[in-house]
Formats: structure tokens, sequence, C-alpha cells
């Protein structure tokens, strides 16, 4: 197993002051070697001022402050090359809202000290599962992934995931330009490219909790993006798939 170096954990928020020091202190308790980097879309309720709050008595907090609201994975992207410039080693993606266990990180980060080029949190993997989702809902993300998997090949269960942790080598490798940025999408987009570079992904299994405070951020708008975007990319990368599986068959 090896020493993994600096980790960076990004934490993307909108509106989630309520959430935000509870999130922190869970963060910092489970991984206190670890740096945190909150990346605020100018939150109108304040949120951007806690962060900074929390981060002027901590020197492991860092805060982000974005003009305004542009989406999870453009925050994300903003995240990973402040932490990429930084020199960190290990960049983590986790939600504010709880959803994401800050006690399950541990795990991610001993995924990638056995080998892995990148951790994915899965709920949908032996072991993993949802708490407190209404069925429509997990039959919805089910789905999702199941097309997901089918449309591009990938052999992940949890395409969809946001709990994640990336070694900087992998982000560096398969490139931050040219993203498609917006939820889902953002995840399926980088599950993809770290695929097809041939890199090592592994699935965790986690418990996924849905969040208790505030007010979840997914939009039926999100969900059609990245079904037609899936849907683009299975297609557009469909003659490749076919060529590889005739020299294998």
């Amino acid at each position: 197993m090896e020493t993994l170096g600096r980790v960076l954990v990004v934490v993307p928020t909108y509106n989630e002051r309520d959430n935000l020091p509870m999130i922190v202190e869970r963060i910092r308790a489970a991984v206190p070697e670890a740096h945190l980097l909150v990346a605020d879309d100018s939150s109108p309720d304040g949120t951007g001022e806690v962060a900074d709050d929390l981060a002027a008595g901590d020197e492991q907090i860092h805060v982000l402050h974005r003009p305004g609201k542009q989406g999870l994975g453009a925050a994300y992207i903003a995240g990973f090359r402040w932490g990429l410039d930084e020199g960190y080693d290990v960049l983590v993606e986790m939600d504010a809202d709880g959803s994401h266990q800050p006690e399950e990180l541990p795990k991610l980060l001993g995924a990638l000290a056995d080998g892995a080029d990148l951790a994915i949190g899965s709920r949908y993997v032996p072991g993993g599962k949802v708490v407190n989702w209404p069925h429509r809902r997990e039959l919805l993300s089910k789905g999702a992934n199941i097309y997901t998997r089918v449309m591009l090949g990938l052999p992940v269960r949890d395409a969809t995931a946001g709990f994640r942790a990336y070694r900087a080598a992998t982000l560096e490798k398969v490139g931050l330009s040219g993203v498609e940025s917006q939820g889902y999408c953002f995840q399926v987009d980088l599950t993809l490219r770290t695929a097809r570079h041939g890199l090592r992904v592994v699935e965790v299994p986690i418990t996924f909790v849905e969040r208790t405070v505030g007010k979840s951020k997914m939009s039926g708008k999100v969900m059609s993006e990245a079904l037609w975007r899936i849907g683009l990319w299975g297609v557009t990368g469909l003659p490749k798939r076919m060529r590889t599986n005739r020299h294998h068959g």
C-alpha cells in the first residue's frame, strides 16, 4: 500500500449555510490530514461568509469564491484546477449536503493507495445502498446508470456517483478542458475519460443518505441533458467499440 501524499477534498456549495459547518467538522474528523476546499457559487444565503469564518480558524480549510451559480461540474473543475495548481496529489469530490458520509472517505483513499487511479463511492455494487430516497428517484438513478453502461460500454455500475477520489496524475492525464460540466454529465464524462485512457477505476461500496437539511439541486433539465449527451457519446463511440470487440472476438 502506497502513501498518497497531499489530499484535497473539494466541496462545492450553493445555499448550504446550514449544512456546511457540520459537514466540515465531519470531514476534518474523518481525514484529519486532508485539506478542504469549499467552492462557493456566490450563495445568496451567505454560505461563502460561513466558509470564510471556518477557514479563518483552520489553516487546512480554503475557500474559492466563484461568480454566480454555474453548476456543480463547473465548480468541481475550478476546484480541481486550484488543487492541481497548489500541488495536491489526490483530489476528492463530495457533496456539502451530508448525502456523502465523510466517515467513508478513508475507504476511497484506501482504494487509491491500493493502486486505483479513480475510486468511486458506489451505491450499486454489493454492499452499497441508498437511504431515505423515494422509490421513483432510486429507479430513475438505477435506470440512468444502466443506460450509461449500455450506451458507453462502461464497466462501472455507478458512473453518475458524485463521491469519488482521483489521483492528480489521473486528472492531468485525462485533461479537464472540454469536460461537459453539467451535473451528472460531468461525473460520466470524467469516468469515461479515465476508462478510455486505460486507467484503473475501482468502485467502493458506500451508503448514500438523502439530505435532511435544505433542498436538492437535481432538476429535470440536468437529467434530460445527461440522457442526450450520453446517447451522443455512445453513438459516436460505437464504431470504435465494435472494431475493438471484433478484434477480441
